[in-house]
């Protein structure tokens, strides 16, 4: 069978946060956190959290279209974050915690702005939804610190009182859509 892997970017404030939510989708091959949507060639973390970068925290995500589809990564994806916050997410501010769908295909860009317009004409009590759509023209890895950080860090404070309650909601909330074998562990 000749498996067609598909490429996006999300990002929705921490990618420890959304690190730790996407590797657990089925369908999902791989989630790598990094940088994208900015304007300087190979950013550090120091040089984003600047925010004079432009690029946000996200984490690629490559998956399999015949095991999910596009918008059940959308749905996680709106759902695991609040999209109403420009350049927020909880504690974390600055625009490198902003929301952002960044496509690869044309379908993908298609069912994003489709899909914005459908949130925004029914959730959110009138707050307009902040998600930035754009191309994904470069995708830079982070460092391999930040690499699965919510399983190789899961005692932190940060893991234990930020990541793992929304991993855990996220649990409850998706549970369909979970590869069982991938399910992280929230303590």
């Amino acid at each position: 069978m000749n498996q067609k892997i598909e490429t996006v970017a999300f990002g929705g404030g921490c990618f420890w946060c959304t690190e730790a939510i996407f590797t657990q989708l089925m369908g999902v091959v791989s989630v790598m956190p990094g940088y994208a949507g900015g304007n300087v060639p190979n950013p550090t973390y120091p040089m984003v959290c600047t925010g004079r970068t432009g690029h946000a925290e996200v984490v690629e995500v490559k998956y399999d279209p015949a095991q999910i589809n596009f918008d059940d990564l959308l749905t996680v994806f709106f759902g695991t974050h609040d999209p109403t916050t420009l350049n927020r997410q909880g504690a974390d501010i600055g625009t490198e915690y902003r929301s952002i769908i960044l496509y690869t295909t044309d379908g993908q860009k298609v069912a994003s702005e489709r899909f914005i317009k459908e949130l925004s004409e029914t959730d959110f009590k009138g707050r307009a939804i902040t998600t930035e759509l754009k191309l994904l023209s470069k995708f830079y890895p982070a460092e391999d610190y930040h690499r699965e950080y919510f399983r190789n860090n899961s005692s932190a404070p940060y893991c234990q009182f930020v990541i793992a309650p929304k991993v855990t909601k996220f649990q409850k909330h998706f549970a369909e859509l979970l590869n069982s074998s991938r399910q992280a562990v929230a303590k």
